[in-house]
């Protein structure tokens, strides 16, 4: 009995679509990682999830929603965010890049969970060390070691765009 394997991802105008021995896919695979296909369709999916979220806060913004918390909930279902570290990890990007607050202490991380209608993280130095023990944050030198100045590493980042295309 053979065994066939199927990769089939669009994103955009660029398409993979492999088929054959799982041997085979995997060798037509890394050829698409060699010529940079991989990369650029990561970029797209990277770049749609941007959207979405900009689509998100937009569109609160027309509805009048509170556009805080439903824009982080667009931002972790649109990444499948569903683990607390995971979620504590994208409140923190969401805080950076879309809020560009710098300063986050504890209540202002717990208050974006609340109006995203999402039960705080609780006892949130916990996830915050061990997202920094993963090396998925670090603190600004100069900012005392407070998790409070966190911001996400290339490790991070790479996390997050994982799960969204997971």
């Amino acid at each position: 009995m053979e065994t066939s394997s199927k990769v089939s991802v669009i994103a955009g105008d660029i398409e993979i679509d492999l088929e054959g021995a799982p041997m085979e896919v995997e060798e037509q695979l890394a050829l698409h990682r060699q010529d940079d296909t991989w990369t650029l369709m990561l970029d797209r999916l990277t770049q749609a999830r941007a959207e979405a979220v900009q689509a998100a806060v937009s569109a609160a913004k027309e509805k009048g929603l509170p556009e805080r918390g439903s824009a982080f909930r667009v931002l972790l279902e649109t990444c499948s965010l569903e683990r607390k570290p995971d979620q504590v990890l994208g409140a923190i990007h969401y805080l950076r890049e879309v809020e560009g607050v710098q300063d986050s202490p504890p209540r202002i991380i717990n208050q974006l969970f609340e109006d995203a209608k999402i039960n705080p993280p609780g006892n949130l130095s916990l996830y915050l060390n061990r997202l920094r023990e993963r090396n998925f944050l670090t603190i600004p030198e100069g900012k005392e070691d407070k998790n409070r100045f966190a911001l996400l590493t290339e490790e991070g980042r790479t996390h997050l765009d994982k799960r969204s295309t997971a």
